[in-house]
């Protein structure tokens, strides 16, 4: 766990307003991204799902791809490497991602741009594009010596953008609710409860 990862106190803010949240893994969210999330969906024979992963899956696709990702370095990789997903209220199914300065790039934004316009979010997407404009020239060379698988040297910023992605795309694909975004610039995540609270409440009964 990252020493500026929020999640934790922002846990422990919302378990004082009764809601607990813990840490869960799923076999569609694994470091073959789109790949690996058409493979689990294709297994599950469940054809409610066949639509909204096709659609998901084809914008991941050209997601990927726009960043310069490695076709064969995803289709190789690791299906039972699965990507954590910061918190998840368990009675709704939800996932909540806290983002932290990071995650605000142009190669962000850039995913953005090729999101199906049906694209169902639990946050303020307009916001989220801002905070990238704003924070780009800061955040875009992040990490930049090291390596990132699919994405070479200097990747580690798009691949962070791509996973993202499929967060977002992949989670109402598979039947949850959308993804819910919390904004954490200063990795406080006790204070991104308090700003969020009652919009969080909301959201979590919808």
């Amino acid at each position: 766990m990252p020493a500026d990862d929020a999640s934790p106190a922002f846990a422990q803010a919302a378990a004082e307003d009764g809601i607990v949240l813990e840490h869960e893994s799923f076999d569609w969210l694994c470091e073959q991204g789109h790949v690996g999330l058409l493979r689990v969906a294709v297994d599950r024979h469940d054809p409610s799902l066949r639509e909204p992963v096709t659609a998901a899956v084809e914008a991941l696709t050209a997601i990927y791809a726009g960043l310069g990702g490695d076709t064969a370095v995803i289709s190789n990789a690791r299906e039972n490497l699965f990507l954590p997903v910061d918190l998840v209220h368990k009675p709704t199914g939800t996932l909540i991602e806290l983002d932290e300065s990071v995650h605000f790039t142009s190669h962000r934004l850039a995913t953005f741009e090729l999101y199906p316009p049906d694209t169902r979010l639990g946050y303020n997407l307009d916001e989220y594009k801002e905070l990238c404009r704003e924070w780009a020239s800061k955040t875009d060379n992040i990490s930049r010596g090291l390596a990132a698988k699919g994405f070479g040297f200097g990747g580690v910023q798009k691949e962070r953008a791509y996973q993202d992605a499929l967060r977002d795309l992949a989670t109402p694909a598979m039947g949850h609710p959308p993804l819910i975004r919390i904004v954490a610039l200063d990795s406080d995540g006790g204070a991104a409860y308090q700003r969020e609270r009652d919009a969080l409440l909301e959201l979590l009964k919808s």
